[in-house]
């Protein structure tokens, strides 16, 4: 890390106001994207989703738990999963702390899988979460939300040559790659009006780096991410060597 630039306070502080200028526009910048995302059109939900809850079966206006507002994280953990997936386990560590927040401004927030709901549970008491998980086993949502795939689909991928860090995170859910992608994350907003449930938002892939807070933090350090051309390093909470 020494061989990096040197320089006086005065420096510093010249091209650390330079670097301001360009965070206010990225700032102004992320303000206009979520303006444009809450003008997105509404559409809304004709199908019957049921979702099994730690309360009984509801439906997915019921889910909304007398808000107007349902921000649902899709948590990788399908039904051949025997434990969820480390990256959206390792973002999950910070829901609890965000859920009392976030109802307080009209939002229910929630995870959705499709592993059975006492396999949910099971996993919630090992790593201490006490955030809303519903199963939506049996259902279509997750299909229809583009985060479950079928073999078909996965077809193409799965006949090419496999990630190494695909065939790692598989083995630590305790299944194997076809299992494993069979499922993806995903964040979707619903809104809820007059009784009709609308879908206002989905993102996916790298829109997802807002749940993994560490990441923000890691761009902030002077190694910052420190991912290139080194082993995947993201583990479960408890799993981390000490040190």
């Amino acid at each position: 890390m020494t061989e990096h630039k040197v320089g006086t306070r005065e420096e510093w502080l010249a091209a650390r106001n330079a670097l301001l200028e360009s965070e206010k526009e990225l700032t102004r910048r992320g303000d206009e994207l979520a303006q444009q995302r809450r003008e997105l059109p509404w559409v809304p939900i004709d199908k019957d989703y049921r979702f099994e809850t730690d309360e009984g079966t509801k439906t997915l206006a019921e889910l909304f738990d007398g808000r107007s507002q349902l921000l649902m994280y899709h948590f990788m953990f399908g039904p051949e999963y025997t434990a969820g997936c480390p990256v959206c386990s390792s973002g999950a560590d910070t829901y609890n702390g965000a859920v009392p927040h976030l109802n307080a401004r009209d939002v229910t927030f929630l995870c959705v899988s499709r592993a059975p709901l006492e396999r949910l549970q099971a996993y919630k008491r090992r790593m201490g979460w006490s955030f809303p998980w519903v199963s939506s086993s049996g259902s279509d949502f997750n299909f229809d939300f583009d985060v479950s795939h079928t073999e078909e689909q996965l077809a193409p991928f799965l006949e090419g040559d496999i990630p190494p860090v695909v065939t790692q995170l598989a083995g630590a859910c305790g299944t194997d790659p076809a299992g494993y992608v069979a499922e993806g994350p995903g964040l979707s907003a619903f809104a809820l009006s007059d009784g009709v449930v609308y879908h206002t938002y989905s993102t996916y892939a790298r829109g997802l780096e807002i749940m993994l807070a560490f990441y923000p933090l890691l761009d902030r350090v002077p190694k910052g991410r420190d991912e290139e051309d080194a082993p995947f390093w993201i583990r479960r909470h408890d799993e981390y060597e000490n040190g």
